[in-house]
């Protein structure tokens, strides 16, 4: 199970993930960050499910 976290502003932004609306995203499972975008990338996704997870919250908040 993931737990997150994100900024996400009304328009997209250069800070944005891929210039979209959310600029900050933390992703954790059992209280480790797998995940952490801040205006830039400090982890990126660390596996499948991760990744997953990201790409859902990216795709269903970002736009």
């Amino acid at each position: 199970m993931f737990h997150y976290w994100f900024k996400q502003y009304d328009e997209g932004s250069e800070f944005g993930i891929d210039g979209g609306r959310i600029s900050k995203l933390m992703l954790k499972r059992n209280g480790e960050i797998v995940c952490n975008y801040d205006r830039g990338w400090d982890v990126q996704p660390v596996d499948e499910d991760t990744q997953f997870a990201y790409e859902i919250l990216v795709h269903t908040e970002n736009f």
